[in-house]
């Protein structure tokens, strides 16, 4: 896993987390106060509960023979998202597409579809990641479909999530609209280690 071609990376950021365009309005919150034990469980169910969100932020994506970064940008609805990459990694705008009926990537090599988006990487690279866990990951949840082990930190808050055979790290959160959300996650596989920032939370559906 430690050879990514160039012209691969745009779909790998894309793999590595979901994330979209830089239109979100309302920034996460300066909290007066940090993280208090029961606060994680408190909003526990409106966590799970959350199908819209914008989200805006960086990815990093580093395996023993590269290292790279890009902006990242998620827009997550119920049944759909489209996240879009830009930076270093090629030219342009990659965007990742997907609802019920399936995913397309379009970047300026072209339109590239499949049914899911562990198939379009497949198609492209050969082989997969599970994309569709992450929008539980993001948020500090585990994916309820499949076996997981969380560690939690001294207030209650997810510290590690192992699923999939993905070790997640919780290095920091940020408060938006009330909630408590990851602003800092580690995400290693073999030897792929992913570092996410979000800068941005607007949790609730996208303004118009």
């Amino acid at each position: 896993m430690s050879f990514i071609p160039a012209r691969l990376r745009p779909l790998l950021a894309l793999a590595a987390l979901l994330f979209v365009s830089g239109c979100a309005t309302q920034v996460s919150e300066a909290p007066s106060s940090d993280r208090q034990l029961g606060d994680w469980r408190s909003q526990q169910s409106r966590l799970e509960a959350l199908q819209s969100w914008q989200a805006l932020g960086k990815v990093g994506i580093r395996t023993p023979d590269d290292s790279q970064s890009a902006n990242l940008d998620w827009v997550q609805q119920p049944g759909q998202y489209r996240i879009s990459v830009s930076g270093p990694w090629g030219t342009g705008r990659n965007t990742l597409e997907g609802d019920d009926s399936g995913v397309t990537l379009t970047n300026s090599d072209g339109t590239f579809r499949a049914a899911t988006p562990e198939a379009l990487m497949a198609q492209q690279m050969g082989w997969s990641l599970p994309l569709s866990s992450l929008d539980y990951w993001v948020r500090g949840l585990p994916d309820p479909r499949g076996p997981h082990r969380v560690s939690e930190d001294d207030r209650g808050f997810p510290a590690t999530l192992d699923q999939a055979g993905w070790h997640i790290e919780y290095r920091d959160w940020s408060l938006a609209d009330g909630l408590w959300l990851p602003r800092r996650l580690i995400m290693t596989y073999d030897d792929i280690r992913t570092t996410l920032v979000i800068n941005r939370w607007q949790p609730g559906p996208p303004q118009p």
